[in-house]
């Protein structure tokens, strides 16, 4: 009996946070150190992680990723909570973070590896991404070049690239600043 109130009193002190409604969404929008940030404001998101998708090589490096021949995207994958926020208000989060409208990368950041993608692992979430990208294309009266690619796999990144605007914040300002991804964001959406 003392054992059992000892797991009691552990198991109640413990912060659980676990829902059956836990879900992964997946998006590329140029550095990943922007999305992660972008993503972990929103309530319902339990985690972001910075990483590597939608290429060909096994457990890909940072180099291999923006220098190689990889085929892969710096990918941000959350984990949310469904019954907190939808997929459709990530999606909708993903669009006015990123310029749905670069070809070359994002921001300061070009090349393969910064272009935008969304990721879809189901046929609703493509049925989205595909009304979204329609809308915008209406609205803007122009060509969107995000990406649309089905989900194969995620590789995490290098410890060093998790929560890097938290970590080295100064860094990370300087660096968003310098590359204007807040004055081109205010520009296309008006926010």
């Amino acid at each position: 009996m003392k054992y059992f109130i000892i797991i009691l009193i552990i198991l109640t002190n413990t912060n659980f946070s676990y829902s059956a409604q836990i879900n992964k969404a997946y998006f590329a929008g140029g550095c990943f150190w922007c999305v992660e940030e972008s993503f972990e404001k929103l309530n319902g998101v339990e985690e972001v992680i910075s990483g590597y998708s939608g290429g060909k090589t096994e457990n890909p490096t940072y180099k291999e990723v923006t220098y190689g021949n990889s085929g892969h995207f710096e990918v941000v994958e959350i984990i949310y909570d469904k019954e907190i926020i939808s997929y459709k208000e990530l999606l909708k989060n993903f669009w006015i973070n990123i310029d749905p409208f670069d070809a070359y990368g994002q921001f300061c950041d070009k090349g393969y590896s910064y272009r935008s993608v969304a990721f879809y692992q189901n046929q609703n979430e493509k049925k989205m991404i595909e009304e979204d990208i329609e809308n915008l294309e209406k609205k803007f009266n122009k060509k969107v070049v995000t990406y649309l690619r089905e989900f194969k796999k995620f590789y995490k990144a290098e410890d060093r690239h998790q929560n890097y605007y938290k970590i080295y914040l100064q860094n990370y300002l300087a660096y968003k600043k310098a590359c204007k991804r807040e004055e081109i964001l205010d520009e296309i959406w008006n926010k």
